[in-house]
Order: structure tokens, then sequence, then C-alpha cells
């Protein structure tokens, strides 16, 4: 068996939203090969430790981060970039894999520079409505032989340079398998509440989310007259001490996160892809308040409003963030419409993203390499 058959490559890194989907995903193609499985990432403690978790080697290389704007800091990443690529070139030519996935994040540039300028097929997956910086350059390097651009959006598709949109394909997100296996019971057992108990969760990401922090103690005396509040703060949010047994904050949920979230009536969130089609995989109607202004792109934004489109969520612009907006919001969410738009987020969670990514791999890989065998 040669080696290049059985070995694939992983990159992406510098939040949990681009490593979690291609853990996902390696989840999955192990499951469906007899193959080796790397990761090449930033040498960032967080991405290292959760990668390793997971019983896949880990392999960092020199990292810069990339801006739209100018900055005195880009000269400087230019040469770490510059050390990235040679760094992953390296560690590519030795392990000869036979295929590249990446999950995006600045990380991921230079070894999908490195894959496809020694022949290797780079497959490219963006989570969010529309296309990162990261994205934008690595479907270069995917648009090259054998390789392709994976969406989660079809309307992504036509964002997309024309001479390369018939490599560009629509599969949807991946999200870890725990969470189609989410169990409420274990979920409320976690919590210590009662079955009758009504749930909103709220979540700001891995680090938390200060605006909507700030907006949960806000409304607190409100929200709690109808919910038991679990409240997923962030590590660093610091305030002061909350005594009510309807309030149930946490630094961060970890494995019990599925359950939580199969407990929940209604999510209030921010909107990054993760979390979303996570949400929409366990079928949760949600009240989103999207990251918007300087310093985001608006991918957030538009990731909210194609859940309020289609009739899962309520989006809270940011002019109408207040504790009198939030109550406002939430006194439009009838039971039947609660139940409406769990039905339209579990329609949109029950995509196969992981399950479609997979098959796409294991294609690729029969039409580029020889691969015949190793299949489970």
């Amino acid at each position: 068996m040669a080696k290049s058959e059985f070995c694939i490559a992983f990159t992406g890194g510098g939040t949990g939203g681009h490593i979690y989907p291609g853990l996902a995903v390696a989840s999955a193609l192990k499951q469906e090969l007899d193959c080796r499985i790397f990761w090449i990432g930033s040498n960032n403690k967080l991405d290292r430790s959760i990668v390793e978790e997971a019983h896949i080697d880990f392999y960092p290389i020199p990292a810069g981060k990339l801006r739209r704007n100018f900055s005195f800091r880009n000269i400087g990443d230019f040469f770490k970039v510059a050390a990235g690529y040679c760094a992953a070139r390296k560690i590519i030519k030795r392990e000869n894999p036979a295929l590249l996935f990446s999950k995006g994040g600045f990380v991921s540039v230079p070894p999908c520079a490195a894959a496809a300028s020694l022949g290797i097929p780079v497959i490219t997956h963006e989570s969010d409505y529309s296309q990162g910086l990261a994205t934008r350059i690595n479907a270069r390097f995917a648009a090259k032989g054998a390789g392709r651009i994976v969406t989660a959006y079809p309307e992504t598709m036509q964002r997309f340079p024309e001479k390369i949109r018939d490599k560009v394909v629509v599969l949807g997100n991946p999200v870890r398998a725990v969470f189609k296996a989410a169990d409420p019971t274990k979920g409320r057992a976690f919590l210590g509440v009662e079955k009758d108990d009504h749930i909103l969760l709220v979540l700001g990401g891995s680090q938390g989310a200060q605006e909507l922090n700030e907006l949960v103690l806000d409304s607190l005396d409100e929200l709690t007259q109808k919910y038991i509040v679990v409240h997923q703060t962030g590590a660093a949010w610091k305030h002061e001490t909350i005594e009510s047994p309807r309030y149930k904050p946490y630094p961060y949920i970890k494995d019990e996160l599925p359950h939580v979230l199969g407990a929940a009536e209604l999510v209030l969130a921010r909107s990054g892809a993760g979390t979303v089609w996570e949400c929409a995989t366990v079928g949760k109607p949600m009240v989103l308040l999207p990251l918007a202004g300087a310093g985001t792109r608006g991918d957030q934004v538009e990731n909210a409003r194609f859940f309020e489109r289609a009739g899962a969520a309520i989006v809270l612009s940011p002019d109408k963030r207040t504790a009198a907006d939030l109550k406002e919001a939430l006194q439009e969410l009838t039971d039947q419409k609660c139940d409406a738009m769990a039905q339209a987020s579990a329609g949109i969670g029950s995509a196969d993203g992981t399950g479609n990514i997979v098959r796409l791999m294991v294609d690729t890989l029969m039409q580029n390499s020889g691969y015949t065998g190793g299949a489970k």
C-alpha cells in the first residue's frame, strides 16, 4: 500500500469555528477509510490541544494574519506567511498526503499553496454565507487539478469568479456527530432542571460576547419569568455574582453542549457559522445578534439573515439591542411560531454536510490517485 493512498492532510485554525468542523470531517473520514490523518496548524496552544485531543498528529507552522486594510503589521506577517509556506511544503513533501482538506482561517493559506505546488489536490470549505479572505485565496489553489471549492449556502457559489465557478459545489456545513445524537434528558440532568422547565440557552461563542452578556444581565428579571437562563459567558467575562435558581452561568460548556442545546427551547446567540448550524442540526429556533461594524466583514449578519429568511430565526439589528427590544422580540414568539421556527431550523440542519464532504473526498481520491481500497 502506497503511503499517499492512506494519508490525508487537514489544515485550518485560529478559532474553534475553523477547527471543530474540520474535526467532524476527519472523524467521519476515519470511519469511512483506513487512513492516517494529520493536521497543519498554527503554533497556538488551544488549536493544538483541540486537535491532539482528537488523536490527530499536529504539525505547527508560522502563521501571519491576513488583513484587508493597510497595516505596518502586514510587513512582519508577510515574512511569517512565507516561512509558513516553506514549513508546510516541507511537512507535505515528507508526509506525502493524497489530498489536503482546508477548513479556513489565515493559517490554512500556506499549506494550500504548498499542496498545490506539489500537485496535491486541495479541497477548501467555506462555512459562512460569503467567503472570507483565506477562502478567496485558497480557491485559486483548489481550482487546480482535481481540487474543489465547497460552500454551505447555494448563494455563495455566485460570489466566486465565473472562471472557477465550475469547481464550486454546495454541500452544507460539517457538524460534529454528537449534535445529531443530542439527548435533552442528559442536558437537563447536567443543568439540574426539571423536565417542564423552559430553557433559554445563551451562546456568545467559546470566548463569549460582551454585548450579548450585558444584554442578558439587563434583561434577566424579564427572562427568568419564563425561562431558566443557561448562559455561556466566556471565561474572560467578569461580573458580580447573581443569586437566582433560574440563572445558570457557565464560562464554557464543552462536552455537554449538544445535550444542553437539545434541552433548550430557544437559543439567543451570535451567528457564527458553527453556532447557527449546530442549532439547526438540533432543530432549535434562534434569536440572533450578529457581530457587526468595524472589525468584521459582515459574515455573521449574512448568516443571520439567511436563517431569518428561512423562518428559523429572529434577528436583532445593531440599533435594536436594548432590553426593551429583546423583550419585544420574545413577546412575538408564541408557541406556534416557535414550533414553526424549529421546523424551519431542522429543515436546514438536515443537510448532511459532513457526509457530503467525506464522499467528495473519497471520490477525489479515487479519481486522482487511483485509490481503490482501504474502505472500512
